[in-house]
């Protein structure tokens, strides 16, 4: 009794703090799982360091090489062939089974120059005329001046606008008009008239060499054809003395005929057509420059 009293009378008896025996159970099991963390963790223990004896300095470095004597120096690009085995030193290699032969070291070296330098055979280089593209070709270097291009007054000239013409001299005897074969020996040939008088004969000294194999005209002057620049017009003269006849426009002449455009002569086996250039419209004495 006096012990119940007692708890009684203590301060906070008969009435309970609230939430206390749940503050007291999380508190317990907080406080668990704390020591369970630090136990599943342990801390790394510290290495102790290595003893180092006071006063003791740290091991020397190892001293480089000495340099080489610049007898037995080599320099960055003479010698080097000679220190990289040759193809001939090194023993044959054995054919790969599947594949290209493998480069030897000399080969590969050799590659790997050409690569970055041209050899000095290759070193000459020529431009060819105008054109952009570079022609490497081998030997030595050619000497003197390059062969000009091709001449320059062979090529075409382009022409704009009228240009003044420039007459002299003939050349030759200016063509007046034209006789053309159209039936007998020569068929499709033809042969020019010139101004003055024009004889015709097979022989090819004539004027009008009809000489295409017809054997019945004469071979010297069979007959004339006769042009004046003062008239501007044509006569056809038989020559009377030969006894081979000719006919104009199946007419058989005994004298001088004035011959006009597309007039048929036949002589022999061959039968020509009478085409004029000259004429009324025009004569080559028109042209100024080659007056007299």
């Amino acid at each position: 009794m006096r012990e119940m009293k007692g708890m009684a009378d203590s301060p906070g008896a008969g009435k309970a703090k609230p939430g206390g025996f749940l503050g007291s159970l999380k508190e317990a099991l907080a406080a668990a799982s704390r020591d369970d963390t630090a136990l599943a963790v342990p801390k790394p223990a510290a290495t102790p360091a290595a003893p180092t004896p006071s006063g003791s300095a740290p091991p020397p470095r190892p001293a480089s090489p000495p340099p080489l004597p610049a007898s037995q120096s080599v320099a960055a690009d003479a010698n080097l062939e000679d220190l990289i085995p040759q193809e001939s030193d090194l023993p044959p290699a054995a054919p790969h089974p599947s594949g290209p032969k493998p480069l030897s070291a000399a080969q590969a070296a050799r590659e790997a120059r050409g690569v970055t330098s041209l050899k000095p055979q290759e070193k000459h280089m020529e431009f060819d005329g105008t054109n952009t593209t570079r022609i490497v070709r081998g030997g030595p270097q050619a000497s003197g001046p390059a062969e000009p291009a091709a001449d320059e007054s062979a090529r075409t000239q382009l022409v704009r606008g009228r240009q003044p013409l420039k007459r002299g001299q003939f050349v030759v005897d200016p063509v007046v008009g034209w006789l053309v074969v159209t039936g007998g020996p020569g068929l499709g040939a033809y042969r020019p008239v010139f101004e003055g008088n024009n004889a015709i004969g097979r022989s090819p000294d004539s004027r009008i060499p009809i000489d295409f194999g017809d054997e019945a005209i004469s071979s010297e002057e069979q007959a004339y054809i006769r042009y004046d620049s003062n008239d501007r017009g044509f006569l056809f003269v038989p020559n009377m003395s030969k006894t081979n006849v000719v006919s104009v426009n199946n007419k058989r002449p005994t004298s001088a005929v004035e011959l006009a455009a597309m007039d048929v002569i036949v002589m022999g086996r061959t039968q020509l057509v009478f085409m004029p250039f000259c004429g009324q419209e025009f004569d080559w004495s028109e042209i100024s420059e080659t007056k007299d």
